[in-house]
Formats: structure tokens, C-alpha cells, sequence
């Protein structure tokens, strides 16, 4: 997407060296915009840890660009750099699926073979990313073409949760997707962003990729979203997610359930936008089976931001002694899902809807 006028994506090897890999540090942003330059497995390992990248499909394309660099120095550690980088997230499936597609492709290579075969395979991640939320976008702008067609002259008002745009994926994101390509096309689409505590990755992220494409938006505190949908200013939610079961429950940011509530309570389609590798079709019960990561404390405790004169500073915001609980996402049930938005279409939050849409993993 845009940054300044300038197409970015947020992965890249370096133009330079040829093989090192350029990440945005999206713990710096919205403040400044830094690439930091990673060398080897740990170091991508940290930026996952550490959510310098993070998004659940990114999380997977950067993993694979950790073994390619790994590859470079110990090829013969394949298998325990993939359980190392495998580990550093629990909830996105699309790290485990990356890691897999990754061990798939190098485990029978000779070692002096796999170095060249992995910075292959992780671009062919990579670009299966950007290419897949790109036919995101293409099949979720329907549903905002047809809200735009019941109000003429009026903005569609779009309500999402977390961030789900390009900064979450290689490019053009999930639920930002249709949103970009109906602002391009000339649709008057307006975004409620919600802040998403504790990391505010709505009011960070979301609204800084917006506002640099240049997407109308309004950053709300979480919990404003059902007092919007009651006053019928949110015609649709659409969200991404870290993990779909083949039943159709959705694990997202801590706090989507909430927003699925509101709408069903309120008529407002709930729609969630996914690539195929977010689909874990070994799980059937996402409330039970899910991992949920549980974070730091301090998440919840603390807040980081820029002061008036414009150094950044984290605060603490919670009673002195007070601890906290930090569960990093929920699940949200089938039941509650209008559908899903994926690259070959989209289905109802059903088993048979799943299964005939995605045979080869069935």
C-alpha cells in the first residue's frame, strides 16, 4: 500500500545485500516509519515475539524468510530452527502453516541445496499472500458496491476491529482490502476504527494505513462500536482473523466476539475476511481448542505514546499493585458470522461451506 505516495510492501528482501529482509517496525508506528534490517532466524524470531511484525498472515511470510536466512549459515538445522520459529506465536495458525510449507519444500534437499530452495519458497509465500488478499478485496467490494446502491449520495460506514490491512499481511491486507478498492473506485466508504486495547492497533496501525491511502476514517474507543450500530451508523463490520476452524469459528484480536454480539443484536452483517492459510481444518471447537496467547501484563498496565513535545514515552495507567490479565484474542462462534470473504469467494461460516470451497484441505 501507500506510504507518501509510495507503493510499499510490508516484507522485502533487501534491495541491497540480496539477502537479508526489510520489515516496518510496527512498534514505531504511528510515529516514524523504520525498516529494520534482519540477518538471521533469532532476529526474526524477536520481531514475531516482539510484534515489530505481526498479523497473521505476515507473521507466517516473515517465519519463512527466518529459515531462508538460517538456511545461509546451518542448513542442517532445519528442524530446529522451524520448532524454534514455530513456537513464537501460538494462536495464528498461518505461522504453523508457513513453517510446514517451508519443511515440506527443503526436507529432502541436500543441505547445500536449501538455502536457494527456501528464499524461493518464502517469496512464493510472499506472493501467494499479496495475490490472495488482492482477490480478498475483489470479492468482498460486492458487499460495499450494494450498500453504496441501498443509500446513494450517502457514506457506507464500515465498523472493523484490530488491524487487517497491509501492515497485517504482505499487501493490501484482509478486511481493509474491499475497503481500499471501494474507496478507489469512488465509493464514499468511511471507517470506524476501533482503538483495539491493549496495543491499540487500531488507532496505531489501521488508522495510520488509512489515512496514508487516504481513506476516510474515525478512531472509536472499543467499546463505542454498539452504541453505533443502535444509532444505524455502521452499515457492516468486517474483520480479519488469526484462525478459522472448519466449522467457521473465528479467532481474532480480544474483542471481536463482543462486536459480534452487537451486531447480530442490531441486524448489521458481520462479515470476516481470510486467506486459505488461516483455515485450521484439525480443529472443529474454536473455543475449546484454540490456544489463546496470553501476553504481558504490562500491555494492559501500560500505554506508549507522543508527548506534546514529541518524544515517546510509555506510562503506567493502572493502580500501583494492581495485576492484569492480558488474553490476546476470543473467539467468535459460527453462529454469529454472516460469512466469510475469501480469495475463491464468498461462504457461509459452515462446515459443508468450507469443505467444498477449500476440497484439498477436507
Amino acid at each position: 500500500m501507500r506510504i507518501n505516495g509510495v507503493w510499499h510492501r510490508s516484507l522485502r528482501v533487501d534491495e541491497q545485500d540480496g539477502w537479508s529482509v526489510r520489515i516496518l517496525d510496527q512498534t514505531r508506528l504511528p510515529w516514524e516509519v523504520v525498516w529494520l534490517r534482519l540477518t538471521d532466524e533469532n532476529e526474526v524470531a524477536h520481531a514475531i515475539r516482539t510484534m515489530q511484525t505481526r498479523g497473521a498472515p505476515l507473521i507466517g511470510a516473515t517465519a519463512a524468510y527466518g529459515v531462508a536466512l538460517a538456511m545461509r549459515r546451518e542448513p542442517a538445522a532445519l528442524e530446529a530452527v522451524c520448532a524454534m520459529l514455530a513456537e513464537t506465536r501460538p494462536t495464528a495458525i498461518n505461522l504453523r502453516w508457513a513453517i510446514e510449507r517451508m519443511l515440506a519444500a527443503l526436507r529432502n534437499l541436500p543441505p547445500a541445496d536449501r538455502a536457494a530452495a527456501a528464499y524461493a519458497e518464502a517469496a512464493a509465500i510472499a506472493d501467494d499472500d499479496a495475490a490472495t488478499c488482492e482477490a480478498i478485496g475483489r470479492n468482498g467490494l460486492p458487499l460495499l458496491q450494494e450498500i453504496a446502491a441501498r443509500k446513494p449520495g450517502e457514506r457506507v460506514n464500515v465498523l472493523t476491529h484490530c488491524n487487517a490491512g497491509w501492515l497485517a499481511t504482505v499487501d493490501w491486507g484482509t478486511a481493509l482490502a474491499p475497503i481500499y478498492m471501494a474507496h478507489d473506485a469512488g465509493i464514499p466508504v468511511h471507517v470506524w476504527v476501533d482503538e483495539t486495547r491493549p496495543r491499540n492497533q487500531g488507532a496505531a496501525l489501521t488508522a495510520f494505513e488509512l489515512g496514508a491511502h487516504g481513506v476516510p476514517h474515525t478512531v472509536v474507543a472499543d467499546n463505542a462500536g454498539g452504541h453505533l450500530m443502535q444509532h444505524g451508523q455502521v452499515d457492516i463490520v468486517i474483520v480479519g482473523t488469526d484462525r478459522v476452524t472448519r466449522t467457521g469459528d473465528v479467532a481474532n484480536k480480544i474483542g471481536t466476539y463482543l462486536k459480534a454480539l452487537a451486531a447480530r443484536d442490531n441486524g448489521v452483517p458481520f462479515w470476516v475476511a481470510l486467506p486459505h492459510s488461516t483455515l485450521d481444518l484439525r480443529v472443529a471447537d474454536g473455543v475449546r481448542e484454540i490456544p489463546i496467547e496470553e501476553r504481558s501484563q504490562a500491555e494492559v498496565t501500560d500505554l506508549t505514546g507522543r508527548t506534546a513535545d514529541g518524544r515517546i514515552e510509555t506510562i503506567r495507567v493502572a493502580a500501583a499493585g494492581s495485576p492484569a490479565a492480558n488474553p490476546a484474542f476470543d473467539v467468535t462462534p459460527a453462529r454469529l458470522v454472516t460469512g466469510l470473504i475469501t480469495e475463491r469467494g464468498r461462504i457461509p461460516a459452515t462446515e459443508a461451506a468450507i469443505a467444498a470451497m477449500y476440497p484439498e484441505k477436507a
